[in-house]
């Protein structure tokens, strides 16, 4: 009966024997912001100040007249 040789003769062999398997840790659980369930677009009419008031900073005009609405809502306005 032939037994295997104590070291690998082929050179490939011999480094794969040096490695051990990698254990993967799972990835930390993410915590997301709550994202609404989409966007719609939609035709208003606003008052020109009112209009200016939030372009005036530039773009995101849109971003920050949703959210002036959203804290309208939160307080109940």
């Amino acid at each position: 009966m032939m037994k295997s040789p104590r070291r690998p003769l082929n050179p490939m062999d011999a480094a794969e024997a040096l490695f051990k398997p990698v254990k993967k840790a799972a990835a930390p659980a993410v915590e997301r912001p709550v994202i609404p369930k989409g966007k719609e677009i939609v035709s208003i009419r606003l008052d020109n100040d009112v209009l200016a008031f939030f372009q005036e900073d530039g773009p995101g005009w849109q971003e920050r007249i949703n959210d002036a609405l959203r804290a309208a809502m939160k307080t109940g306005h």
